[in-house]
């Protein structure tokens, strides 16, 4: 196995999700997705040379600013989550997109509820 960039891990823990999905207007991360987390900073705390980067995103309901600073707070909550079970802030960028990065394009329930998202990116 290499190690660095190359390696098994260079894009974090193999076979765990890298998105936290959040309600309508929240930026509570729910509990079913404590785990994924947990096994997210259990990751970094294990490999303290890795950093990520943790991207907030809103649906596209609301103005520019609003989902500006909603799709921050959602960042924000993944990254005091991952600061909690044991990386470091050092380790952890959030980021917010707002509206601007949907993952799914629509107007529907289940378009708005796959684009409010936090997605974690290795680097």
């Amino acid at each position: 196995m290499q190690a660095g960039p190359a390696g098994a891990d260079a894009a974090g823990p193999a076979g765990v999700g890298r998105v936290i999905y959040f309600d309508f207007d929240s930026f509570t991360v729910k509990p079913e997705y404590q785990g994924l987390v947990d096994q997210h900073a259990r990751f970094l705390q294990g490999n303290r040379g890795r950093s990520v980067a943790v991207e907030g995103h809103t649906d596209e309901r609301g103005s520019r600013e609003y989902n500006l600073a909603l799709g921050q707070k959602r960042a924000e909550a993944v990254r005091r989550a991952l600061t909690l079970v044991g990386a470091t802030d050092a380790q952890i960028e959030a980021v917010s997109f707002g509206e601007e990065k949907p993952a799914v394009s629509g107007s529907s329930e289940d378009a708005y509820s796959q684009n409010r998202r936090v997605e974690i990116r290795y680097r």
